[in-house]
């Protein structure tokens, strides 16, 4: 999937553009009109320029690094710093900091196969090593996969003890994005750990938007990680830093991987940039996804009435109250003509309600991606319903 309802293709995500074919204008039109829009729901920081991103971490770096503090050196330094102040959030007894998550799970999924002597990993077939890493599990880590699931949600309790085959570990993407950033219930979750357990099988969870799930589940960041083994979460989403990620667990599995983080050419000779925009995001981008889940479920309802009482033929908003700030929007359109349709809006009226659409479900479907951040918190409901008739008016009748 791609970026969302303000940043199109240039957001938080962009392994599904990777294979789309968009030419350079587009690209240069798109970003304009993102530029351009007084409203939108999400304001993406890739929208800065060099310059203004450079000075706005330099300006606010005071806030989470002292003036006089040295750079790093191969993860010292405020690079330590920030894997201890993570591994406190998630309730971990250590972690290390990955320049990618993709890195970063490919060494715990290894390490962990190394100690339960089982190379085969559970995990969903959406799950992002599965769609969005070119094989890396089997061809750079020898590692299997199999799917307890095919369902476009997290496997259940059933599936996992009832699998007909041994795996090593379990993997769970919280939230499972490419199926619409969903959930199961808390006590779902508990009840899938436990069956792993049951199996001999450790837990991993694949966390990079971990962060924005304490609202759905009601319990803190360390009470979900503390199910798993260990965790992997990301500083580039939800928390709009430069990239960067961090494997969680026990101190004996992450000493591991800084072993195998640096075969993997992973040892990267100084961070400090993006370690202080990751400190930066934990301040201030974490304490307010809560306030961004909340609004988002009074705009995918707006949505969805507004896009009833515009009498397109048929909608749907998935899931129909979000489980995080983001989620799907599914519209009976061409891509090109919702594509269209949204630039227009943006152009014309400066009020971008809707990204990039992709043809990911049956033909005649498109689907797109919706966030609702900071900039999105002054939409009302009716505010909403009046972007989507202003929308729908551009769709051929």
């Amino acid at each position: 999937m791609t970026a969302n309802s303000a940043e199109e293709d240039t957001g938080q995500d962009l392994e599904r553009d990777r294979g789309e074919d968009q030419s350079q204008d587009q690209r240069v039109r798109r970003r304009a009109a993102a530029l351009g829009a007084a409203r939108t729901l999400h304001r993406s920081p890739l929208h800065l320029s060099l310059t203004e991103r450079f000075s706005a971490i330099a300006a606010a770096a005071p806030e989470v690094v002292g003036a006089d503090d040295p750079t790093d050196v191969y993860g010292d330094g405020v690079v330590a710093t920030l894997e201890e102040e993570v591994a406190g959030l998630l309730g971990k007894e250590a972690a290390a900091f990955f320049p990618t998550g993709t890195m970063a799970q490919q060494v715990a999924l290894r390490c962990w196969a190394g100690r339960t002597g089982n190379a085969t990993v559970a995990l969903h077939p959406l799950a992002h090593p599965e769609l969005h890493e070119g094989g890396a599990l089997p061809t750079v880590s020898g590692l299997r996969t199999v799917h307890p699931t095919h369902d476009p949600r997290l496997p259940t309790v059933d599936e996992v003890r009832d699998h007909g085959e041994p795996f090593g570990t379990l993997m769970l993407e919280l939230p499972l994005r490419d199926a619409g950033f969903v959930l199961p219930t808390w006590e779902e979750l508990t009840e899938v750990v436990a069956a792993a357990r049951e199996r001999d099988a450790v837990v991993h969870f694949d966390g990079a938007r971990l962060w924005e799930c304490t609202t759905h589940f009601g319990r803190p960041l360390a009470e979900i990680a503390g199910l798993a083994d260990s965790v992997y979460v990301s500083f580039y989403k939800s928390l709009e830093g430069l990239s960067g990620a961090v494997l969680a667990g026990p101190r004996t599995l992450v000493d591991e991987a800084r072993v195998w983080r640096h075969r993997y050419g992973g040892q990267l000779f100084q961070q400090f940039p993006t370690a202080v925009s990751a400190l930066l995001g934990l301040k201030h981008a974490l304490p307010r996804l809560p306030e961004y889940v909340a609004h988002a479920r009074v705009v995918a309802e707006a949505l969805r009435e507004g896009l009833a009482a515009a009498g397109v033929p048929w909608s749907r908003v998935h899931p129909e109250r979000p489980h995080t700030h983001q989620f799907q929007v599914w519209l009976p359109y061409a891509t090109d003509v919702l594509d269209e349709a949204a630039l227009g809006q943006a152009e014309e009226t400066k009020t971008m309600l809707f990204g990039r659409w992709f043809s990911d479900g049956p033909p005649g479907l498109s689907v797109t991606e919706v966030t609702v951040g900071d900039a999105g918190l002054d939409w009302t409901a009716d505010d909403v319903k009046e972007a989507v008739a202003e929308f729908v008016r551009r769709l051929p009748g």
